[in-house]
């Protein structure tokens, strides 16, 4: 079956590192993919349109927006840091991109929530999406509230939204945290591909991983998506642990799901 059900589809943050892992592979699911991002990042190939768009400016988005089917949100800050750009990029950034597909009557949206949304959980626990939120640091609360942003536009005005809550992912898996984390840029794609042909999306938290054999998340609740993942990070687990050390378990990144996030900050405005 094709996976070219969009005529346009739209992936934001096309710049950074998901989204160049993104941008060849996405084309097999539309006829026409609109890249965007902050700043120039080249040329547009063939089956490719770029719109260059700041997320705080509302007219800029609009303007993002119009005319696409479905959106992939990768766009944002994707690391803790000072609230302010936080503010702009992931919270004032996504309601002028909801109220851009408001407008446009886009339907479907991928967001690219996070791992950090529930970094407080601890290492020993394994989780699902109905359990709540335990954001890491400002990062985590603003994808977060993206979750309920995201929510209340399903509920008020029918746009279906995966939220995907992203591990790691990298090539491959860089330590032992990210043995439980990773998700592959091939998995990565089959779970976007997922939700964008699923026949009924609905509002789904959809944890970001690869068939691992250590996980401290359920995605029994997405079944719905039918997402299989086809890679591991058991094939690394010999050399990660080789190179690396055993962790402190008194040492809160060895404790919390979040890692190193746990510990970052504060951060001045």
């Amino acid at each position: 079956m094709t996976n070219k059900v969009h005529e346009k589809l739209l992936l934001t943050g096309a710049a950074g590192g998901l989204g160049k892992a993104l941008r060849e592979r996405l084309k097999a699911n539309c006829s026409m993919l609109r890249l965007s991002d902050i700043q120039a990042f080249g040329e547009a190939a063939d089956a490719e349109e770029i719109i260059l768009a700041d997320l705080s400016d509302a007219a800029a988005v609009d303007a993002m927006v119009e005319g696409v089917d479905a959106i992939v949100h990768l766009g944002g800050m994707s690391v803790d840091g000072p609230f302010g750009p936080i503010l702009q990029a992931n919270i004032l950034g996504l309601y002028n991109l909801y109220e851009a597909a408001r407008k446009r009557g886009v339907k479907r949206v991928v967001f690219a929530s996070s791992n950090h949304v529930t970094g407080f959980y601890r290492q020993d626990q394994t989780i699902t999406a109905d359990h709540p939120a335990r954001p890491d640091g400002l990062y985590g609360l603003s994808k977060a509230f993206g979750e309920d942003l995201s929510r209340f536009y399903f509920d008020r005005y029918g746009i279906e939204t995966a939220c995907v809550r992203i591990g790691s992912s990298f090539a491959e898996p860089k330590d032992r945290r990210m043995l439980a984390t990773w998700l592959s840029f091939d998995d990565l794609h089959r779970l976007i591909t997922a939700c964008l042909t699923t026949p009924v999306l609905g509002h789904s938290i959809i944890f970001g991983m690869s068939d691992n054999a250590v996980t401290w998340w359920d995605n029994s609740r997405a079944r719905h998506i039918g997402y299989v993942p086809q890679d591991s990070s058991d094939i690394f687990r010999d050399a990660i642990y080789a190179r690396t050390k055993a962790p402190d378990l008194k040492d809160p990144v060895a404790q919390y799901q979040g890692g190193a996030f746990v510990m970052a900050g504060p951060f001045g405005w």
